[in-house]
């Protein structure tokens, strides 16, 4: 059975499997953008699906620690915003007006917004009430 990261002496542990997938994530995550940068829509489209899941595991199994838990996921939301943005991209509704000047590019701004407000709990909620606990 899979043991999850550890706190010691506030120090935070992380597994070697674990540190691996993040590791690979992060793979993922760099041929998605340098695939965007080039416009290689084959190869950034398919790095969305283990980018994301990947950012969604990791999330998952740090879900014990309110820091971590919130960390990944706003980088989940930031990844998938930053998925939809590539894809308005390479098929070309980017531009396209929805409404008022906003186009459908635009719509990254609910995720990216989903993952300020994600960590703007934690930092200006949550912690502050963790002061005589030793949670971060």
């Amino acid at each position: 059975m899979e043991q999850p990261p550890s706190v010691h002496d506030d120090r935070y542990d992380i597994p070697l499997k674990y540190r691996k997938m993040e590791n690979l994530h992060i793979v993922f995550w760099l041929f998605k953008d340098v695939a965007w940068c080039l416009g290689l829509r084959w190869l950034g489209t398919s790095m969305i699906l283990p980018t994301l899941l990947i950012s969604i595991i990791i999330a998952y199994r740090t879900r014990q620690y309110m820091s971590e838990l919130c960390h990944n996921l706003a980088i989940t939301v930031w990844i998938s915003a930053n998925s939809y943005w590539m894809v308005s991209e390479f098929f070309g509704f980017d531009h396209i007006e929805i409404w008022n000047g906003y186009t459908y590019k635009h719509i990254a701004l609910i995720p990216f917004t989903l993952g300020i407000l994600i960590l703007g709990y934690f930092y200006l909620v949550w912690k502050p009430m963790q002061k005589s606990k030793s949670a971060y």
